[in-house]
C-alpha cells in the first residue's frame, strides 16, 4: 500500500501502470470495468486505459469508466455521486417541506463527492453550509462557510488545512454538530454505536460507502421520525449510474453532452427514491432495508428465470 499524494507524477504513473498490468488476466470490457475512488483520479483512469489497449493491441476505451473526457470519458462523470447526493436532499426537503434558504448542512468529506455537494448545495440551493472537513481539519461556523472560497483553496492548497473560515474542531465532533443536513461524504463507518444518538440533523444523506455501521443503523431505525435517512445504496448511486453511462458509450460510440447525461441522472435517481420510499411505507421498513429489499428481489426475479446449469 501507498500515499498516493506522496507520490511523484512519474511515481503514480509507474505504479498505476503496474497495477493494471497485474489485473489485466481479470478484467475486460464485458467481464469487469474499473473506475474511480478514494486515491484516484481520471489521470489513473487514462494510464490505466493505456496501459491495457498496449496489451490489446488497440484502444479499448471501455475498459474503465471515470477517465478524461478527451479519450472518451464521459461529461459530467466526476460531479455525478455529488450531485445525485444533492438531487436526493433536495426531494427528502421537499417531502419534509424544509425551506432550503433556511436550512444548514455539514459536509463531511471535500473531495469529488463532499466538494462537489457543497457547492452544489450553497451556490444553487440556497443551504448555508456551516460545517466541512476532509482527512486534515474539521470547520464548523454557524454563520456559514465560503464553500467556494473553500474550493479555490483546496485547488491551489491540495487541502484545508490552511482554510481559516471557522473553528477547529475534532472530526468526529463535526458530525455531532446541529445542522438540518448531515451528509458524510468520506470514508466509512464514521456514525457509529457512540454518536448515533448524538447527531442532530433532519437529514442524513451518506454520499459515502458505508459511513453508517450496523451498530448505528439500529439507533437510527429508532429515531425514524427524527432523522430522514437516504441510504448509501440509494445515495451515493449517482456515480455509478454515469460510470455505467460512459460504458455504454464506450461500447457503442455515443456521445452524450453534460445536461444529456444529468438529465438521464436524475429520471432514474427519481424512479429509484419513489421506489424506495413506497416500499419503506409499504412494509414498515427503514430506507435502508426497502432498497436493499428491492434490490436482492431483481437478483433473486433474475436468477429465477435464468435458472441453474449445469
Amino acid at each position: 500500500a501507498c500515499d498516493p499524494t506522496k507520490l511523484s507524477r512519474n511515481e503514480l504513473e509507474a505504479v498505476s501502470r503496474r497495477y493494471m498490468q497485474e489485473m489485466i488476466p481479470f478484467v475486460g470490457p464485458k467481464t469487469d470495468i474499473m473506475g474511480p475512488d478514494m486515491g484516484t483520479n481520471e489521470q489513473v483512469m487514462a494510464w490505466f486505459m493505456d496501459t491495457y489497449s498496449v496489451y490489446q493491441g488497440y484502444s479499448v476505451n471501455e475498459i474503465v469508466t471515470g477517465k478524461p473526457v478527451s479519450i472518451g470519458g464521459t461529461e459530467g462523470r466526476r460531479e455525478s455521486t455529488g450531485r445525485g447526493v444533492v438531487y436526493l436532499i433536495e426531494r427528502a426537503m421537499d417531502m419534509l417541506k424544509m425551506d432550503p434558504e433556511k436550512s444548514t448542512a455539514i459536509i463531511q468529506g471535500f473531495g469529488n463527492v463532499g466538494s462537489v455537494a457543497a457547492l452544489s448545495l450553497g451556490l444553487k440551493s440556497g443551504v448555508k453550509i456551516v460545517g466541512i472537513s476532509d482527512h486534515t481539519v474539521a470547520l464548523y461556523n454557524p454563520k456559514g462557510i465560503d464553500v467556494k472560497a473553500a474550493e479555490l483553496h483546496v485547488q491551489k492548497k491540495g487541502f484545508l488545512r490552511a482554510f481559516d473560515q471557522g473553528d477547529r474542531i475534532a472530526p468526529n465532533e463535526l458530525l455531532e454538530q446541529p445542522c438540518d443536513i448531515l451528509a458524510p461524504c468520506a470514508v466509512d463507518r464514521v456514525i457509529t454505536e457512540k454518536n448515533a444518538d448524538k447527531i442532530k440533523c433532519r437529514i442524513l444523506a451518506e454520499g459515502a460507502n458505508g459511513p453508517t455501521s450496523p451498530e448505528a443503523d439500529l439507533h437510527l431505525n429508532k429515531r425514524w421520525d427524527e432523522v430522514f435517512v437516504i441510504p448509501d445504496i440509494l445515495c451515493n448511486a449517482g456515480g455509478v449510474i454515469v460510470s455505467y453511462f460512459e460504458w455504454v458509450q464506450g461500447l457503442q460510440a455515443f456521445m452524450w453532452t453534460e445536461t444529456e447525461v444529468t438529465d438521464k441522472l436524475f429520471r432514474i435517481l427519481e424512479h429509484s427514491f419513489s421506489q424506495v420510499i413506497k416500499r419503506a411505507k409499504r412494509d414498515k421498513v427503514s430506507h435502508r432495508t426497502a432498497a436493499m429489499a428491492i434490490g436482492v428481489e431483481r437478483v433473486m426475479k433474475a436468477k429465477k428465470m435464468r435458472g441453474l446449469f449445469p
